[in-house]
């Protein structure tokens, strides 16, 4: 079986990180932490979450070419770290978990990229669970949800369109993605 590039995108609060986390345990990918300027959020850790970097250090790396692709939104960047993802290509899968914008990117870099979109099964439904979260205020609430429905129109460029309503089918249906995609030769 080869290696794949495997991107994960969807919207805040559809599910990917349980998703990706699931996958992980697997043992069939080495996951790609993101750089990212925002402010760790409780529970995240450095180097395990996102390498958090400042403003200045974030725009250094740009200038050098240091990212495979880099996004700005909710006034924040983000970016997945080339060196990372091209040496570990080598000898394994890569996982990523990144923003629409950058999984749009990481395709025109690398064609060969396996992107799948993780969407809820309603706009209501991901509104509930932003707000489950209890982590936005109301204007970044509303923010995040007009993001969700710009993603979200983004879904016939990816590869594949996973919904998430049930957590065990959606794990099902991603390690059929990823056993389809490695097998093809």
């Amino acid at each position: 079986m080869k290696n794949i590039l495997l991107v994960v995108s969807g919207p805040s609060g559809v599910g990917k990180g349980t998703l990706v986390e699931r996958l992980m345990r697997s043992g069939q990918f080495a996951l790609s932490v993101s750089c990212t300027t925002r402010k760790p959020r409780p529970g995240e850790s450095e180097g395990k979450s996102y390498f958090f970097l400042s403003r200045e250090e974030f725009e250094t790396k740009i200038s050098r070419g240091e990212f495979l692709e880099y996004d700005e939104h909710f006034g924040n960047y983000y970016g997945t770290p080339r060196s990372f993802v091209e040496e570990t290509l080598k000898k394994s899968s890569v996982l990523l978990e990144i923003d629409v914008v950058g999984a749009l990117n990481v395709k025109k870099n690398y064609p060969s990229a396996v992107l799948v979109m993780i969407a809820p099964p309603s706009e209501e439904e991901l509104e509930r669970r932003l707000k489950g979260r209890g982590t936005e205020e109301e204007d970044s609430l509303k923010e995040r949800i007009a993001r969700a429905k710009f993603e979200l129109e983004k879904g016939n460029l990816f590869d594949y369109t996973l919904v998430n309503a049930d957590l065990k089918d959606a794990e099902k249906g991603l390690l059929e993605i990823v056993k389809k995609e490695k097998s093809i030769g």
